[in-house]
């Protein structure tokens, strides 16, 4: 039985330093942070202006708009990643796959510049 626990022995000191780190973490700032905050760190912030008195008023589709395109942008490159570590395995066809792909990529990004979806006015 004592075979088996020395087996469990590194994954408890992983959890206990994992749990010291993490305790440390969560107490420094209050330990070594500034406390006199100003009242515009303290005022109510959300997508780049300040906050109104009517939830119902409308709102700029500016702020949905650039961010569907950093999510859509950035997951479309994430497929770089698993492409560049094999690409010694996908030889020819796998090159001009990823070519075409980025080619609509860079197609879909021109043709939302165009649009002036990226400008802010």
């Amino acid at each position: 039985m004592s075979a088996l626990l020395q087996d469990y022995l590194p994954l408890v000191i992983f959890i206990a330093v994992a749990l010291v780190i993490g305790l440390a973490l969560l107490i420094a700032p209050f330990i070594v942070a500034f406390q006199q905050p100003d009242p515009e760190k303290l005022s109510a912030y959300e997508c780049g202006f300040n906050a109104f008195d009517d939830a119902r008023m409308k709102f700029d589709v500016r702020f949905y708009l650039v961010a569907i395109l950093f999510i859509i942008f950035d997951l479309e490159v994430s497929f770089l990643f698993p492409w560049a570590v094999t690409f010694h395995q996908v030889g020819v066809f796998g090159f001009w796959a990823m070519m075409l792909f980025l080619g609509v990529l860079t197609i879909g990004f021109i043709y939302e510049w165009k649009k002036g979806a990226l400008e802010w006015d």
